[in-house]
């Protein structure tokens, strides 16, 4: 057991034993461990939509993708740390640290942080994600880690915020043949990757940002999730008034619709708007293409590999939006098929309130993307692999 699992098990104790002694923590610290405990009182199950897992959906195979830049980056960064960092870093590939994340700055993070890295280390840090990633991917996470920067200056709290508050854990050991993998956690940004042998899960990834686009400051002209919300208001202005009665769950929004965020990981949450099997194959076209944006984070060739899988299901594909659809409306979308789920959403200000106002606006964005079914964190694929190699799982 990681030596901070031991302290928070200790601290829990102590809390339910004496008040004073619960006090003495940092309200971060408390606020952790009341989500962490609450989060994972239920044993891993996954979403379904219905509280049953729609088996059969994931298969041990091989994708003929290779993930040998993946695991030589790994090794590469694990190296470069010195052991105590790697200590810290280092998980069981079936430790419930994969399922301890949220986007909430104040979170206590566990591995190690690119606030405590020397510029070597964060290559490496950068190296594992490039090499996981595709180029807009990696891309996207930077330019996340910058705009929480951008945070900081609006907020005049770099202590609170700041480009490096995100932190890595390695989960197993870099393998051809077992499984693995590595988490990058930090304020809007959150990516889970799990490795076995040639295939890849790259869910529950979070993205977003406060603000979306840096209008002031050292990275002034910085924007993210531009492509994702404007074609996902394509994708509605694309349905035809009927269509369009039916995916439109709610008139307005007031932000904060997300249903799978974290501590999500077994939530029940049925299918709901329009079904594609409805769509014309242009309609059906252009929501492949929308799926496309989000899945392409992954790299080129596993990013195939899942569109293959989501094509495979596009008319058990549902599209439901909240909110208004002229050209500067605030919205909520949600995707949602047997194999993946999406979610977009505008969300309320919270530390850009004295810029942009009080209401839901276009500079506070979080986006979620999940396997349903079992398969988040590469848990069905754990799942087949341990059945199959029974003495790897005591």
């Amino acid at each position: 057991m990681k030596p901070y699992a031991v302290q928070f098990i200790l601290f829990l104790t102590l809390c339910a034993l004496s008040n004073s002694v619960c006090a003495q923590l940092t309200w971060q610290e408390q606020q952790s461990l009341k989500k962490e405990n609450e989060g994972l009182k239920a044993p891993f199950k996954g979403i379904t939509t219905n509280g049953t897992i729609q088996e059969g959906l994931f298969k041990l195979y091989s994708t003929g993708v290779t993930t040998e830049p993946v695991r030589n980056a790994a090794v590469a960064f694990l190296e470069s740390l010195d052991d105590a960092q790697r200590e810290k870093t280092k998980f069981s590939i079936d430790d419930d640290e994969w399922r301890k994340w949220m986007n909430q700055d104040y979170y206590v993070r566990q591995g190690v942080g690119f606030i405590e890295m020397s510029e070597k280390q964060r290559k490496a840090a950068f190296d594992l994600i490039g090499a996981s990633l595709s180029a807009k991917g990696l891309k996207l996470s930077q330019d996340i880690m910058k705009l929480n920067y951008t945070l900081g200056e609006i907020s005049g709290n770099m202590e609170r915020y700041g480009e490096w508050r995100y932190w890595i854990t390695i989960m197993g050991e870099p393998s051809e043949t077992e499984p693995w993998g590595w988490q990058m956690e930090g304020h809007h940004l959150i990516i889970n990757y799990f490795v076995l042998r040639d295939q890849v899960v790259m869910t529950p990834l979070f993205v977003g940002s406060e603000p979306v686009i840096a209008d002031i400051g050292k990275y002034k002209g910085v924007s993210i999730l531009q492509d994702e919300q404007d074609s996902g208001l394509k994708m509605l202005r694309a349905l035809n008034d009927e269509q369009k009665s039916k995916a439109i769950i709610a008139p307005s929004t007031a932000g904060n619709n997300v249903l799978t965020a974290a501590w999500s990981d077994n939530v029940i949450l049925d299918y709901a708007g329009i079904k594609a099997s409805s769509f014309t194959r242009a309609q059906k076209d252009q929501l492949l293409l929308l799926i496309q944006l989000y899945v392409d984070h992954m790299d080129d060739g596993h990013a195939k590999v899942k569109m293959d899988e989501v094509q495979k299901y596009i008319d058990d594909t549902w599209f439901a939006w909240i909110g208004g659809s002229g050209d500067d409306a605030v919205y909520y979308y949600r995707i949602h098929s047997p194999v993946i789920i999406i979610e977009f959403d505008h969300q309320k200000p919270l530390g850009t309130k004295k810029l942009y106002g009080n209401d839901v606006h276009r500079q506070h964005i979080h986006a979620v993307v999940r396997t349903p079914n079992g398969n988040d964190y590469g848990k069905d694929l754990l799942r087949q692999h341990y059945l199959e190699h029974p003495q790897e799982h005591k």
